[in-house]
């Protein structure tokens, strides 16, 4: 039985926000009989407050970044934190690796850890590449000896050999993360802490860098703590996932349901799921409105069951190449299958109005989660895009009669449905 490794209790973190006095100049020189007289008067107040009573200070504000957050990591867990800007993801991080101390609570940690919360994380500038690899080793507790062992994987995995003995302030951003990254991997720390760093380096080496933190936690049986903004590479690390909203813990649990609730977060709450409408102000509209009928209503759909989608399309000047199709995308922006509308007898190709054209799907099978579509109105003759809509009437997928397989749909993965049915209404 696995025992936890990362034990976080009540965590809590507050920072003080100063505030310009209002008209004041925000590059004012302050000098030194300025410094005594505004001391003068804080000791003056502190003296003549009513007891009991705490005086604001309107240029000084509380804010608390964490609060009351607590949850348990098991030795071995890949762990994703996910959430908006500002919800503490970084703050939490930052205490983990003990780079800042907490206002309130505790942590429990046992083990080494490694972490990279920032491009040069831990890397003297003036010092090579080299020099930097032993430097950081010896800081997560490494001997000598076990450095030598892990340094040619090191490089290697890096990719800077010709560099190695060149000043890292002289490294480009991505040479920077590639080096950081690899020394913190293959070190050996019990638990490796990764922010969005990865963001910097090329989708080559994030795709080996998502690899080489899918080994640490699954074969080498360490913890992995990464962050990320990326919820595909989210879904593909791990499988449990902490959902952070304004410093509180909004979920934590399985990562498909914390990225669903995320990615739900972001939408509108006033929009109408599983329906669009055109903005009113906008001009050259071509899809008025759309709207997903599902089997279950309020936008939830039963997988399996027969599912419609209806289109109004504006039509101010017809051409006999105009073309539409429409694509359901999954949560992760993956494209799931597309749909055209290839009519010949499409009475928008031959005059001008608004026409409602229906699409019927006999049998849908996705997989529980949410869904949005992607539509195309394009003149084919002169390749030109009339309009595209993205991430418009979001619906959800439940489970419900239906055997959940465990699959990861590929982002070049594409079923093209040839049993849809479309009619113009």
């Amino acid at each position: 039985m696995s025992q936890n490794i990362i034990c976080v209790d009540n965590l809590s973190k507050k920072y003080i926000i100063s505030h310009q006095r209002e008209g004041g100049d925000r590059y004012q020189y302050k000098a030194l009989r300025d410094v005594m007289a505004d001391g003068a008067k804080s000791l003056v107040k502190t003296f003549i407050k009513p007891a009991g009573k705490k005086i604001p200070n309107p240029e000084r504000e509380e804010f608390w970044a964490l609060q009351d957050v607590s949850f348990a990591v098991q030795q071995g867990e890949a762990i994703g934190v996910i959430g908006r800007n500002g919800a503490g993801k970084s703050t939490l991080l930052k205490i983990l690796s003990r780079i800042t101390e907490p206002t309130k609570g505790r942590i429990s940690i046992n083990g080494r850890v490694a972490s990279l919360l920032e491009v040069g994380t831990g890397f003297h500038p003036e010092l090579t590449g080299r020099e930097n690899i032993y430097l950081n080793g010896s800081v997560l507790g490494m001997s000598k000896i076990e450095i030598k062992q892990k340094f040619d994987e090191i490089v290697a995995f890096a990719e800077v050999e010709k560099f190695l003995d060149t000043p890292v302030k002289r490294y480009s951003s991505g040479m920077y993360v590639r080096l950081a990254f690899s020394v913190a991997a293959h070190l050996e720390p019990e638990i490796l802490i990764v922010d969005e760093v990865l963001a910097v380096g090329d989708s080559a080496f994030q795709k080996k860098c998502l690899g080489k933190m899918g080994d640490v936690a699954t074969k080498e049986g360490r913890t992995v703590l990464f962050v990320s903004h990326s919820m595909q590479a989210i879904a593909q690390l791990t499988k449990r996932c902490i959902l952070l909203s304004k410093g509180n813990v909004q979920f934590d649990g399985n990562t498909s349901k914390a990225v669903q609730l995320y990615l739900t977060g972001q939408k509108n709450d006033a929009e109408k799921p599983g329906y669009y409408q055109a903005p009113l102000n906008k001009t050259g509209n071509y899809v008025a409105w759309a709207k997903v009928h599902t089997s279950e209503g309020e936008g939830i759909h039963c997988c399996g069951k027969p599912i419609a989608v209806e289109f109004a399309l504006h039509v101010a000047q017809p051409h006999e190449s105009l073309w539409f199709s429409f694509q359901i995308v999954s949560a992760l922006q993956q494209p799931i299958c597309i749909f055209w509308f290839y009519e010949p007898q499409a009475r928008f190709r031959n005059e001008a109005g608004t026409f409602i054209i229906r699409c019927d799907i006999p049998t849908l099978r996705l997989y529980m989660g949410s869904y949005t579509l992607t539509t195309w109105f394009s003149e084919r003759r002169s390749e030109t895009l009339l309009e595209n809509l993205r991430e418009i009437c979001q619906f959800e997928v439940s489970m419900h009669d239906f055997e959940r397989a465990e699959y990861q749909w590929q982002a070049d993965e594409c079923i093209y449905l040839e049993d849809a049915i479309w009619k113009t209404v």
